[in-house]
């Protein structure tokens, strides 16, 4: 078995990500490698996952006391009622700080049993098995936990970094090509926030990545991990630096809400919609040259990834689109910030835009 290990050095926390087929069968062994001992554990999973992956987690956990806690994981149950019914089963199966709850799933099952976590007696051991390529390069790096209420997505959360992240690709071959290119777009994300040579790298190998050969998906995979590791090693709560993690994710976020959450957009859908939207923004307002906005365009277009605004939305929509990004976290007043891109490689934080201008870009951009 192949592995690559990966350290993520915090404040708070260091631990390893562990990226490689068939790892998620020596969770055991990993976790003894990496000096993480428990008895008992809560695994958290979402109920569409593969009963084979299931399976094969509860036999690397062989005389480990284990409960099984199934949750829907969609964003409308990203919620604190969802949080609750993991945190009474702790409670009713008198779990301590010395035991652990393992999340098995994509980033919402992430997301809800570790903020979960976060918040029983005030810290739980955390293992996180992702099975999707969005939570495996994104959000199972960097300890952000949270749920979602009805004015916006993860407005209650935490940052609480795992003991351990494993990573194990052959989960990936269940995934409908959807939930891949879901991932891919958060991998885009992190090459033009970051390194122009991992975008080249992308835009060479895309149908290879995609289509999950070796060793292209695991590089991508770790290339995508490595640079989140170093934002978020440099600002563990995302006081600065970190913001950059969210280029694209105000427009991303407002378009999912309006859509009310559902399954006619999907979070990795909406992230490459609103990076789109922040890179012709970025390009209108003379921030990113012409010809980087065009390479960009060409790669999202040539390699099909969603790319269509007017298909899910109209002008109709301008109202709420701007209504939920104007609650967005990163905003310091009344005016809306967004991470927006000067070259590939080089972002731009803490620029604001009053939300007339917004009003009038968007106008342009559903009426065309």
């Amino acid at each position: 078995m192949k592995k690559i290990k990966l350290i993520v050095n915090t404040v708070t926390q260091n631990y390893p990500i562990i990226i490689g087929k068939g790892v998620a069968s020596n969770i055991l062994k990993i976790a003894s490698e990496n000096s993480i001992k428990f008895e008992k554990c809560l695994i958290v999973v979402d109920k569409n996952i593969p009963k084979n992956i299931l399976a094969k987690i509860k036999r690397s956990l062989v005389k480990k006391k284990i409960f099984i806690h199934y949750i829907k994981a969609t964003e409308k149950n990203k919620n604190l009622n969802t949080s609750n019914s993991i945190l009474k089963i702790l409670l009713d199966k008198n779990f301590s700080r010395q035991d652990c709850l393992i999340t098995v799933g994509g980033g919402i099952t992430g997301d809800i049993g570790s903020f979960a976590a976060s918040i029983f007696k005030r810290g739980l051991k955390f293992i996180n098995i992702p099975t999707t390529l969005l939570s495996q390069v994104d959000s199972s790096v960097g300890g952000k936990t949270g749920v979602n209420t009805n004015l916006g997505k993860n407005l209650i959360g935490t940052f609480y970094q795992p003991k351990l992240v494993i990573s194990d690709i052959n989960f990936l071959q269940s995934l409908p090509e959807r939930e891949k290119i879901c991932g891919y777009g958060e991998i885009l994300k992190h090459s033009l926030i970051d390194n122009k040579n991992f975008f080249i790298f992308l835009n060479k190998n895309f149908s290879k990545i995609i289509s999950l050969k070796s060793p292209f998906i695991e590089k991508a995979i770790y290339e995508s991990c490595k640079i989140k590791k170093k934002i978020v090693e440099k600002d563990e709560k995302e006081k600065g630096l970190r913001k950059v993690l969210n280029f694209g994710h105000t427009f991303a976020h407002a378009y999912e809400g309006t859509l009310n959450f559902s399954k006619k957009l999907n979070h990795g859908e909406a992230v490459i919609l609103g990076m789109q939207t922040a890179l012709k923004f970025s390009m209108m307002d003379k921030l990113l040259k012409l010809k980087d906005y065009k390479l960009i365009k060409n790669h999202i277009k040539n390699s099909k990834l969603p790319m269509n605004l007017k298909k899910k939305f109209s002008i109709k929509d301008i109202n709420k689109i701007l209504s939920f990004m104007s609650i967005d976290k990163k905003n310091q007043s009344k005016k809306i910030n967004l991470i927006l891109l000067k070259n590939i490689g080089s972002p731009i934080i803490n620029k604001e835009f009053g939300i007339n201008k917004l009003r009038i870009f968007l106008k342009n951009e559903l009426s065309h």
